[in-house]
């Protein structure tokens, strides 16, 4: 017997599959089932023939989906709270996990009705028949097209992916986890540095696949930003992974932290700071430090903090200047970009100082 030619045998291994992940599945099996999911809708996407744009906005949206999947398994389904819980609550939430397998499927039927009649996912029975000869043929059918979106591809690898999906566990966009990794030393240089009448804004391209995945999303070659209180970055700081040294959330840099990759490179810009509003800043760091922070990855999508010391970089490195009075555009601190630091300069206010290519 064919199972390809009976649906209703897909239909019964597709509900076995769902309900063993519903009561046997552990996050890092529930993790691992939306990394392959979000892996062959994307791979389906960009040999499917549509347009570039259609592409982007569903790679993109499946990407935020499978974000979202991770975070809310490691923080809902399985976070500390569940421990404690009864077990109907933890099997609702489980079930919840398991509809958000739907999630990808639904985003796409919704844009191919909306929008795209076109183009269109299969369903679990093509998926079941399709052979590697006919993805070849398609492919082939769409080898132009296809080389429009390489450089998608590259930074949407399944290594980047992989990798950024196991740093996850490390991060929380709810609770502060990072409490004290600025030492009295590094306070020191802050200092040592308040001869110098400017701060600095660092505008990276590390090559990171947090950075090159980030990159798809803004469109953008840099993506991250620090702040420093001295020219040669020796006080450079803010809100990144810890270097899997310190958890996530306000930490110092040093110049080796933005080489990731060949290629990778920094602009320092500067902007004039008055001595009294440089000790503002530092004081403010100082309280941090002490209170604890964490990095905002969920910030990323829903552009909001859930506590005002969780932040991403550029989200940071905004606040401590308007902090200090020193802002010179307007801008929600959720939704500024590290280029917003340097392309948002109508009043040119800052100084281009150089480029260091690691």
């Amino acid at each position: 017997m064919n199972i390809n030619k009976h649906p209703i045998y897909l239909n019964m291994m597709f509900f076995i599959l769902l309900c063993g992940l519903m009561f046997f599945a552990d996050a890092n099996l529930f993790i691992i089932t939306y990394i392959a999911l979000f892996i062959f809708v994307t791979l389906r996407t960009l040999i499917t023939p549509s347009t570039g744009k259609v592409r982007r906005y569903l790679v993109i949206s499946y990407f935020a989906i499978m974000i979202l999947q991770v975070i809310m398994v490691n923080s809902i389904v399985f976070g500390e709270t569940a421990v404690v819980e009864s077990v109907y609550i933890h099997l609702f939430r489980r079930l919840v996990a398991v509809a958000m397998l739907l999630l990808p499927l639904l985003v796409s039927r919704y844009i191919i009705a909306g929008k795209y009649a076109h183009f269109y996912l299969p369903t679990i029975e093509e998926t079941a028949t399709i052979g590697f000869s006919e993805l070849i043929d398609v492919a082939e059918g769409v080898k132009r097209t296809i080389a429009d979106t390489t450089e998608t591809g590259k930074k949407l690898s399944i290594n980047n992916i992989l990798e950024v999906a196991a740093d996850i566990s490390r991060h929380d966009s709810f609770s502060y986890i990072n409490n004290g990794s600025l030492t009295d030393d590094y306070f020191q240089k802050t200092m040592d540095s308040l001869s110098d009448p400017n701060i600095y804004l660092v505008i990276s391209k590390t090559g990171s696949p947090a950075s090159e995945i980030i990159s798809v999303f803004t469109q953008k070659q840099y993506n991250h930003a620090s702040l420093s209180f001295d020219k040669e970055l020796k006080t450079a700081i803010s809100y990144n992974g810890g270097e899997k040294v310190y958890p996530p959330g306000l930490n110092a840099e040093m110049i080796e932290f933005f080489s990731k990759t060949p290629g990778a490179k920094i602009l320092i810009y500067s902007l004039p700071c008055p001595t009294e509003k440089k000790i503002l800043m530092i004081d403010k760091i100082k309280e941090i430090n002490q209170q604890g922070s964490a990095y905002n990855m969920l910030g990323l999508l829903l552009k909001r903090s859930y506590k005002p010391n969780i932040m991403f970089c550029s989200q940071f490195v905004y606040k401590m200047i308007d902090y200090a009075g020193l802002s010179y555009f307007s801008k929600a601190d959720g939704k500024v970009s590290p280029t917003d630091l340097v392309e948002l300069d109508y009043y040119k206010k800052l100084r281009f100082e150089k480029e260091i290519e690691l």
